[in-house]
């Protein structure tokens, strides 16, 4: 049986998610949430997505599509943003609780994104969000640098195909020592 993750592009539809310049967080997040998804399904595991274009699926609605899925894994591709820009750049990865293969595939992909160049920043508890409380696989947000940062910016764009792999890198890490 294949492994099965969901992955979820952040905001989309009328939420744009953060903006700087002419960069607006939707848009980041679904293109790379769609190469990291292609280099899964190259890599044999069943690919769900909770949107493939520019339309709004609310943070429960994500969720759902998990559970109804019946998905191993939940990741959750964004980027941050700072009150200030050009402040603070690097990743980090949000999970509700600590412990498990949720926050093992955390320090994964943090790591993998370390060595494209990002700053790491760790893996932090966040108990509010509903696609990490409402899901009821090993589920996680990771934040792709900061949206509002020239050097995170230049990362993200320049070296794409490293970013992208990376995160998948770091799933599939975790899939192939973890088997469920």
């Amino acid at each position: 049986m294949a492994y099965k993750v969901v992955l979820d592009a952040g905001h989309g539809g009328y939420d744009n998610g953060a903006t700087y310049g002419d960069r607006i967080e939707k848009n980041d997040n679904l293109n790379l949430t769609l190469a990291v998804g292609e280099i899964l399904e190259a890599n044999g595991v069943d690919v769900i997505y909770t949107r493939v274009d520019d339309v709004y699926v609310s943070p429960l609605r994500r969720a759902e599509i998990a559970n109804a899925e019946g998905a191993d894994l939940f990741v959750s591709i964004h980027r941050n943003s700072g009150a200030v820009p050009n402040t603070y750049n690097g990743v980090q990865t949000l999970i509700y609780d600590e412990g498990g293969l949720k926050q093992i595939a955390a320090e994964n992909i943090n790591g993998e994104l370390e060595t494209v160049g990002f700053t790491n920043i760790g893996v932090e508890i966040r108990n509010n969000l509903a696609v990490l409380r409402r899901t009821q696989m090993p589920s996680l947000l990771t934040e792709v640098g900061f949206i509002n940062s020239d050097v995170d910016n230049a990362i993200f764009v320049e070296r794409f195909p490293d970013v992208a792999n990376a995160i998948a890198s770091g799933i599939l890490d975790t899939i192939n020592n973890n088997e469920t």
